[in-house]
């Protein structure tokens, strides 16, 4: 395919073939050696990541700073955050309730409860969490089509950064139960940006998926009330069906550090290849009738959170959230349906991740 910049690319749509790439330690994540598939970005246009940065470096940056989280996401870890999950999904469903219907999901529902469990994960103390996911969600909800958006997402940035370095003074000071104090504490060679960065990293990757997921996710159910009753009765089947179908992040890219063939393909050092995960997870080769929404189907291997060494770090947590959230909501509104008609939603102006701005719904 040509890209903007008019390199001559290349696409991988299906589910071996994406497999492939993103399993190739030959080819790399880090943006400054992309093509931008999506605008006018050459090789060198951006600037390189910052250090910590683990999701945008290549090992052996990669490998340092995955190895030190990979040991924070402990069987331990997860069950109480699902324990403080349970607790955090039944008091929004309380605040939902007590808007009246109609209310909207987004904002009640969908929003607060993963900035919340993000909150919990790193520790980040209660009498400031109401500004850190104010500027979580400007800063992953902004598409940056327009002026004032970008400045806006620019400074949120800005602030983000400040408060996560902050935060990791504090927990050096006087450590709590979580992950970033964890991560302080541990013995490593980790500089005070590093773990910032790293923080925000996290941040960057559990937010705004999971508020997305938690509303096209529920758009879906309510289109069948077989859905819901289907979720209800097997909620962590429904929860992989629902990842692979939707396939919130659809695609990312990879630049060959040298000639590599694939597939038959030889793709030549600084070629870069944009990955389709979303049409890998609707490869027919994979699943029988793939367009088709099946929440009692097996979806081992599904690509929703990628594949390699990047495969998303906080999947396990997602699926958590995703698990107890679904049967929540629709346990306490089983008359739950949509206020408004479908084509009235207001998507969201992403070409990265998608969402809806808005969701009326209605319970009585």
């Amino acid at each position: 395919m040509t890209f903007p910049d008019g390199h001559a690319g290349w696409r991988a749509h299906d589910h071996a073939t994406v497999r492939a790439v993103l399993a190739d330690g030959r080819f790399s994540i880090r943006p400054d050696l992309m093509h931008n598939p999506f605008g006018p970005g050459s090789p060198g246009d951006a600037p390189p990541s910052p250090p910590g940065a683990f999701t945008d470096h290549d090992p052996p940056d990669h490998t340092r700073y995955r190895s030190r989280l990979t040991g924070q996401f402990t069987v331990r870890r997860m069950r109480l955050l699902a324990e403080r999950l349970e607790v955090i999904t039944s008091e929004h469903l309380d605040a939902l309730a007590a808007q009246g219907s109609p209310a909207d999901l987004v904002e009640h529902f969908a929003v607060p409860v993963p900035g919340l469990m993000i909150c919990e994960l790193l520790g980040v103390p209660y009498g400031r969490r109401t500004e850190f996911q104010q500027d979580a969600m400007l800063l992953t909800g902004a598409s940056g089509a327009e002026a004032d958006e970008a400045v806006a997402m620019f400074a949120a940035f800005e602030r983000l950064q400040l408060f996560m370095l902050e935060m990791v003074a504090a927990k050096r000071a006087r450590p709590t139960d979580d992950l970033l104090s964890d991560l302080v504490h541990a013995d490593h060679d980790l500089s005070d940006d590093e773990m910032a960065a790293m923080g925000m990293a996290l941040l960057g990757g559990g937010l705004d998926t999971t508020t997305n997921m938690l509303s096209l996710g529920t758009l879906e159910l309510l289109r069948e009330p077989a859905r819901v009753r289907a979720m209800l009765a097997d909620p962590g089947a429904a929860v992989e069906e629902l990842l692979r179908y939707i396939s919130l992040t659809p695609a990312t890219a990879r630049t060959a550090l040298e000639d590599v063939e694939i597939d038959g393909v030889v793709v030549r050092a600084g070629d870069t290849v944009f990955v389709e995960l979303g049409s890998a997870n609707r490869d027919p080769a994979r699943y029988a009738d793939p367009d088709v929404l099946d929440l009692a189907r097996g979806t081992a291997g599904h690509l929703a959170f990628g594949h390699g060494i990047h495969q998303c770090i906080g999947q396990h947590l997602a699926r958590i959230e995703l698990k107890i959230a679904y049967p929540g909501l629709f346990t306490r509104f089983p008359k739950l349906r949509l206020a408004v008609g479908e084509g009235e939603l207001p998507h969201r102006a992403s070409l990265v991740i998608g969402g809806l701005e808005r969701m009326p719904v209605a319970w009585d």
